[in-house]
C-alpha cells in the first residue's frame, strides 16, 4: 500500500515505523480514535457553516442538508467524518485550554486538512464540494436550529470581525463626521473588553467547578 494514501480498514496491529513517523496510515487511525469519542451525531438541525457542537460538547451538529459524501476521482469520500474531526478538535481547544474561537478554529482547519489529503483527495476538491452547502447567519434557510447550539463560535467570529474593522477605519482615518475618532476607538475599546470579559469569565467558571 502506498504511504501517502489512506488505508480506510486498516487492522489496528503494530506497524513495523518508528513511533515519531507520522504516516498517512496513523493519521487515519488518529482520525477514527477522534470520530470513536463522539458520543452523538445530529443531522436533523440547520447549522451555520455546515457543522458545530452543543454547549456541553457531548452532541456534534452537521446540517441536515450536507450529504454524507460526495464522489471523487470514482471514490465515495464519506465527509462526516473529517467535520467531526475539525469539531471536536476545536470544541476542546475552547473549553479545555480557553483558546478564542478564531485561534481554535485555525487549529482544527489545519487537522482537519492534513485528515483530508491523507486520504489522497485535494483540499481545494474537497473544499469546493462543502461551501455549496454553507449556510450563513441570517440564511432563510435556517429554519431548524438546535436549541443547545453552541452560540460563541459565531458570536466570538462577528465580535472579533466588528472590532477590525473598526479599528482599520481608525487607523485610516475613516471616521463619519457624526460619531468622531474618539468615540469610535471608546466602543473599540469597550467592545475588546467585552471579549476579553467573556474569555475570563468562562475560564474562571471553568477553574471554580474544578474546586
Amino acid at each position: 500500500m502506498p504511504w501517502h494514501f489512506c488505508h480506510m480498514d486498516a487492522p489496528h496491529k503494530k506497524l513495523r515505523l518508528p513511533e515519531w513517523y507520522v504516516s498517512s496510515l496513523m493519521m487515519d487511525r488518529a482520525l477514527d480514535a477522534v470520530v470513536r469519542r463522539v458520543k452523538n451525531l445530529d443531522r436533523k438541525h440547520d447549522i451555520p457553516y455546515l457543522a458545530g457542537y452543543s454547549r456541553d460538547g457531548k452532541t456534534i451538529y452537521i446540517d441536515r442538508h450536507m450529504p454524507p459524501s460526495f464522489r471523487y476521482r470514482g471514490r465515495d469520500i464519506d465527509t462526516d467524518r473529517f467535520l467531526m474531526l475539525h469539531e471536536e478538535v476545536e470544541k476542546t481547544l475552547i473549553d479545555q485550554l480557553n483558546l478564542h474561537y478564531l485561534h481554535a478554529h485555525q487549529i482544527a482547519t489545519r487537522a482537519e486538512q492534513a485528515a483530508v489529503r491523507c486520504a489522497g483527495i485535494e483540499w481545494r476538491a474537497y473544499d469546493r464540494f462543502m461551501q455549496k452547502y454553507v449556510k450563513e447567519i441570517g440564511d432563510e434557510r435556517l429554519t431548524k436550529v438546535p436549541d443547545d447550539l453552541d452560540e460563541k463560535p459565531y458570536r466570538d467570529e462577528h465580535d472579533t470581525d466588528l472590532l477590525a474593522r473598526m479599528n482599520a477605519a481608525i487607523d485610516k482615518n475613516q471616521v463619519p463626521k457624526d460619531i468622531g475618532k474618539a468615540r469610535l476607538r471608546q466602543a473599540a475599546d469597550r467592545l475588546k473588553d467585552n471579549i476579553g470579559q467573556r474569555r475570563t469569565t468562562k475560564g474562571g467558571r471553568r477553574r471554580a467547578e474544578k474546586k
